[in-house]
């Protein structure tokens, strides 16, 4: 916990922003929508209506380790997505979010049919050091004793696990040839050869066969998904080598496997691993209507369920961003109407029963994480703004 004592910060800023270890500069590239300024201007001088808090949102809440930003924010408000409304900062400040650590104490203060939070005495503080929340800025670096925003741990292996390819890129891509002394499949730690353009990169992630992903109702290809077995780092490079018979040896790049999730085999494929940003995951509804439908459960499973992976028919092109939350539906039974003498077939309305929370984002495809359900999800049921 930093020593300052943070006068006049804003919590309601740090509801949904993921705190990491990045530098300050980087805090300040945060996108915020048309939308979410409108309602955090709004916000900034009057409070979050008392219709909006949840039924039985608490007094005060002292933060533990453990705690998420967006547990917190479900403590108070009934969508803890609209982060925006209980941030409360005017425009120029809503590029600056703030964080929250163990240890505080937050005070839900109501006057005049509006609510606001205040900070309490912290744990170990002394008395009297109550601070009234204003929407001031606070500059420091970012501390990694500061909560998070959402249970990272749920998606943070999928951000190497799942990956998307617009086209096959793949077929062309280099591929493992030979395996140490002519094991049918590898391990960490042992050796394979590859052959192909390695572009000059030097750590790759190794992928079985790609499979298309289809769009549940026009069966066009949105991408193709690829299974992740591992990890490999290029050793020694791949050359020909003129023999004493004058012939030229094609001689493989050497590859030491790093990380297996599955056996590494013969013709596996190779792509350079990327740089992976993990600190921005910041909550939020889409500024207008989307909707779409689960292209697949990711594995093998046939359903999904709480804290599982799917792939969504829409991604940036269709206006998707990381941090977007859906809301889930399912489509309404068939029933029989017999209350007037000759039955009628019906159908029952669609009904809402969890929610989406995006965090990675393709061309034409999403990553999403169940964050709650009521039913078993499966591909071709819909989604929408929440």
């Amino acid at each position: 916990m930093p020593s300052a004592r943070p006068a006049h910060i804003s919590v309601l800023a740090a509801c949904l922003t993921l705190a990491t270890t990045s530098a300050w500069a980087q805090a300040s590239t945060l996108p915020v929508t048309p939308e979410q300024r409108r309602v955090a201007d709004q916000v900034a001088s009057a409070g979050v209506p008392l219709s909006e808090l949840a039924p039985d949102a608490p007094s005060s809440h002292t933060v533990v380790a453990g705690d998420t930003l967006w547990d917190i924010s479900k403590l108070f408000l009934k969508s803890p997505w609209r982060w925006p409304e209980l941030w409360g900062m005017n425009r120029d400040q809503i590029r600056n979010p703030h964080l929250i650590y163990p240890g505080q104490v937050l005070h839900l203060v109501k006057v005049d049919g509006r609510a606001r939070l205040q900070f309490g005495q912290r744990v170990g503080d002394a008395p009297g050091d109550t601070v009234k929340l204003r929407p001031q800025m606070r500059i420091s670096a970012l501390d990694s004793n500061a909560i998070p925003a959402i249970p990272l741990h749920l998606i943070q292996p999928f951000l190497t696990d799942a990956v998307v390819f617009d086209a096959d890129v793949l077929a062309t891509a280099p591929r493992i040839v030979a395996t140490q002394e002519g094991h049918v499949i590898v391990g960490k730690g042992d050796t394979a050869y590859a052959r192909g353009d390695f572009g000059g990169a030097t750590d790759f992630r190794v992928f079985r066969t790609a499979r298309p992903l289809l769009d549940p109702t026009t069966k066009e290809v949105l991408g193709y998904e690829a299974p992740y077995v591992g990890t490999a780092d290029l050793v020694r490079p791949a050359e020909d080598r003129q023999n004493a018979q004058g012939k030229v040896d094609i001689v493989p790049a050497t590859l030491r496997i790093k990380l297996a999730k599955q056996e590494v085999g013969i013709g596996d494929r190779l792509v350079p691993a990327p740089q992976r940003n993990l600190d921005r995951y910041v909550p939020h509804a889409p500024d207008r209507p989307m909707a779409g439908q689960i292209a697949s459960v990711y594995g093998e499973a046939l359903n999904a369920g709480q804290n599982q992976i799917v792939a969504l028919n829409r991604g940036s092109r269709d206006g998707v961003e990381r941090g977007h939350v859906f809301a889930l539906w399912r489509d309404g039974d068939a029933a029989v109407d017999r209350t007037q003498g000759r039955p009628q077939d019906i159908k029952l309305p669609d009904e809402r029963h969890g929610i989406l929370f995006v965090f990675e984002v393709y061309s034409r495809v999403s990553y999403a994480l169940i964050i709650s359900v009521k039913e078993p999800v499966k591909p071709g049921d819909k989604f929408t703004q929440p």
